[in-house]
């Protein structure tokens, strides 16, 4: 099984039900299949082999879920870039993974005049559908474990980093999703997470597996609390997944409680950070009726762990568990200098092939993060090893906020904490200038960074002293710049 075939079985099942809601219009899956088929045509008339990568560089719509499935039936590899990513990003990336073909919109293609030859050639979807000419040919034959999309995430060094998943890596963990879920072809799911980010694998195919609706969220929309609460009303939505900043959102400032709770809505999602455990617990107690869990992975394994929010969590005193092992995978636990605490790592059918331009992936994946057992033998997480954070949900390596912010011709030198948790967690910047009497203001460096980041990693406020702290082996003591910067919010 290869995850292009889900569309292809729903259309001959269901060819009128509906598949995909997005700002611009409106799919069923006979129409998905279809279109699917003319992007696979259209890429074969590019030349676009089995195996190039394909940059899809776009906001949420229907025809890129479209081109999506055509770059899998091409046996294409699909690499998502959120529209909010400046054009050098995206040609950045789209070099990075030797992309044959980027596709955009005309908006984007006009912002990426002047498109180096290097990143590719780029094209808009109606370029793009304008050279498909006769029948699609038939879908590429190839093996589950062949590479189906990348997901580029933030990397340490400073350059994006392509996390390679194939066909298998996704269906195990839609499989298990699906089957613990009970999902069905009445279901409608929400997509809240953009396409680049883990959490849209389960919102497509999980609903493509099942035969079910997703409902596309505009990035517009995806932080706008009370749009996001009547877009959850007004298609019944019966499957809910964002981050918990998403809901805690809608639920302080939307108007989530306003009413009754969703009459259609029996599942609700969450992952990609930890949630306040006050908030779950008023969100528990006020829709009774609805299913909750908290679900836990990277980039690079998916969901590894799942944990269930059942009404006993309001005698809860501490955050809330990730869970237990799922998806299929194991776990080891290699034990910290900490009494009772261990790395996590991750073996399983979910976890990556690699690294984009690195050596494949065979070993645990060793995922960075800090667990302990509770006493329910639910995993509890405690923290990171590394320097790889999220804000806001997103997944943001410092490292590379600070390779941007030290090519600034006014930076000698920077370093990027994060201050506050949850909804109110924020990048700080601490910089020394290379000239004293030099101009280097925050808006300055948010205009610089805006041409090379995407937006949820543009700094949010700014620091400037003579020298960076250091600890003992002569790094950046962001511990200490952290606690020097709390007392001043």
């Amino acid at each position: 099984m290869r995850l292009h075939q889900l569309v292809a079985d729903a259309a001959r099942r269901t060819p009128k039900a509906l598949a995909v809601h997005a700002v611009d219009g409106r799919l069923t899956y006979g129409e998905l299949d279809a279109l699917a088929d003319r992007y696979s045509a259209a890429l074969a008339a590019l030349g676009v082999r089995p195996g190039d990568r394909v940059l899809l560089w776009a906001e949420k719509s229907t025809q890129a879920v479209a081109l999506m499935q055509g770059c899998l039936r091409r046996g294409a590899v699909y690499v998502p870039v959120t529209e909010s990513n400046p054009a050098a990003r995206a040609a950045r990336i789209a070099r990075g993974c030797g992309a044959a073909l980027t596709v955009t919109d005309a908006d984007r293609a006009r912002r990426g005049a002047g498109w180096e030859s290097a990143a590719g050639a780029l094209a808009t979807f109606e370029e793009l559908l304008a050279g498909a000419a006769g029948v699609a040919p038939p879908p590429v034959d190839g093996s589950p474990d062949d590479l189906a999309y990348i997901l580029y995430t933030s990397g340490s060094t400073g350059e994006p980093k392509g996390v390679c998943l194939s066909h298998r890596n996704a269906l195990a963990f839609v499989t298990w999703a699906g089957e613990l879920l009970g999902l069905g072809p009445r279901d409608r799911l929400s997509n809240h997470a953009p396409f680049n980010f883990d959490l849209s694998v389960f919102d497509l195919y999980a609903a493509f597996h099942a035969g079910a609706a997703v409902y596309l969220i505009s990035q517009e929309m995806a932080y706008a609390p009370e749009q996001l609460v009547r877009f959850l009303r007004r298609h019944e939505l019966t499957v809910w997944y964002s981050v918990p900043s998403a809901l805690a959102l809608m639920m302080t400032k939307g108007g989530l409680f306003d009413d009754v709770p969703p009459p259609a809505l029996r599942i609700c999602l969450f992952a990609g950070e930890p949630f306040p455990l006050p908030l779950v617990q008023q969100l528990r107690t006020r829709w009774p009726g609805v299913r909750m869990f908290n679900w836990y992975g990277p980039t690079e394994t998916n969901v590894c762990t799942s944990y269930e929010v059942t009404a006993a969590v309001a005698r809860r005193t501490t955050a809330l568990p990730i869970g237990t092992v799922c998806s299929g995978d194991s776990m080891t636990l290699v034990p910290q200098d900490r009494e009772g605490e261990y790395e996590l790592l991750i073996s399983g059918p979910t976890v990556m092939l690699g690294y984009w331009g690195q050596e494949p992936h065979t070993d645990a994946y060793p995922t960075g993060d800090i667990v302990r057992i509770g006493a329910d033998g639910n995993l509890e997480f405690t923290g990171r090893r590394d320097h790889l954070v999220k804000v806001r949900g997103q997944r943001v390596e410092l490292g590379e906020v600070e390779s941007v912010l030290g090519a600034h011709p006014g930076v000698a030198d920077a370093a990027v904490v994060v201050v506050g948790s949850g909804l109110e967690a924020a990048l700080h910047a601490v910089i020394t200038k290379k000239d004293p009497e030099s101009s280097v203001s925050l808006l300055g460096l948010k205009e610089w960074s805006a041409q090379r980041l995407p937006s949820y990693m543009i700094l949010d406020a700014l620091h400037v002293v003579d020298e960076l702290p250091l600890t003992g082996n002569g790094k950046k003591d962001r511990k200490r710049m952290a606690r020097d910067i709390a007392p001043e919010q």
